[in-house]
């Protein structure tokens, strides 16, 4: 959302010196703006990493119990999540009640695109990765070359909101295939693919913190490798003990993580330690 300032424009004067060429509209230096996107703290990493999991596991099961088919199935979950999507578009700013189950349905429709890929058109791993690593790389490219930054600290418009989730999609697609290309090939089991995931991960923040690797993508890169952690998880939890498991079951898994989610979304709605204020936004996008 953006308002005016309550402060009048200022009036020309016959001797007031001609702006540049290339400096903003008078009014825009006026407006604030009010970011879509919660700030990236150890709550946003909790609760993405959750439902990235529950992304896994509510698509397993939604596959096995609603007798719909993949194809169906991933026709209902993508009515439900242009449903969602829709009411996020409408919010001023960010709601976490809004943002967080559009981020939730997001995870199981990614997921159910890679598994059509892979189950019902027959494309190898290797294929649909390295196809979803050239979409994201796109969806990158005209982000920036239309809004000049792909910062989530200045999610602020319908353009840059619509890239914004177009990039969180196939970064979900890209992470289910790419974390399924790594389980097959490396045949880590469950538990250890998670750590492998995970040491990524860690990787990533050393090389930011310690190293400089740009905010930016040291954000995306690890919002790639969260997705496949997820799954790993959601996997460890659900399947039986025979496939290397835990064995409690898609149901059990998936029901006990959007508890937790939804108490730390409450938590967060009510707290909202997690909203970026309009003149924080400023700050960082000067």
């Amino acid at each position: 959302m953006t308002y005016e300032t309550s402060e009048p424009l200022p009036t020309p004067t016959a001797d007031a010196p001609p702006a540049p060429a290339d400096a903003p509209p008078a009014r825009s230096r006026h407006r604030r703006h009010w970011n879509k996107v919660p700030e990236v703290t150890l709550y946003f990493w909790v609760i993405k990493v959750l439902c990235t999991t529950v992304g896994e596991t509510a698509a397993d099961l939604l596959n096995e119990k609603a007798g719909l088919g993949l194809t169906g199935v991933s026709a209902l979950m993508s009515a439900v999540l242009a449903a969602v999507l829709v009411a996020q578009f409408r919010t001023s700013g960010y709601r976490a009640g809004v943002y967080w189950p559009v981020v939730a349905l997001i995870s199981v429709v990614g997921t159910l695109i890679s598994d059509n890929l892979t189950d019902n058109m027959g494309v190898p791993l290797e294929t649909s990765t390295a196809v979803f690593a050239i979409v994201l790389a796109v969806v990158f490219v005209v982000w920036y070359r239309r809004e000049r930054t792909l910062s989530i600290h200045s999610v602020d418009t319908t353009s840059r909101e619509s890239f914004y989730w177009l990039a969180v999609l196939f970064t979900f697609a890209l992470g289910t295939a790419a974390g399924d290309l790594v389980s097959e090939r490396m045949n880590l089991g469950y538990w250890l693919s998670a750590a492998l995931f995970a040491l990524a991960i860690a990787a990533v923040a050393v090389a930011h913190f310690a190293l400089g690797l740009d905010a930016v993508w040291s954000f995306w890169i690890a919002y790639i490798l969260t997705r496949p952690l997820g799954a790993s998880v959601g996997d460890y939890l659900s399947q039986p003990t025979g496939d290397g498991g835990l064995g409690l079951g898609t149901v059990v898994t998936s029901v006990l993580f959007l508890a937790v989610i939804l108490g730390l979304v409450v938590f967060l709605a009510v707290t909202r330690k997690d909203v970026t204020e309009p003149e924080r936004v400023a700050r960082q996008t000067a």
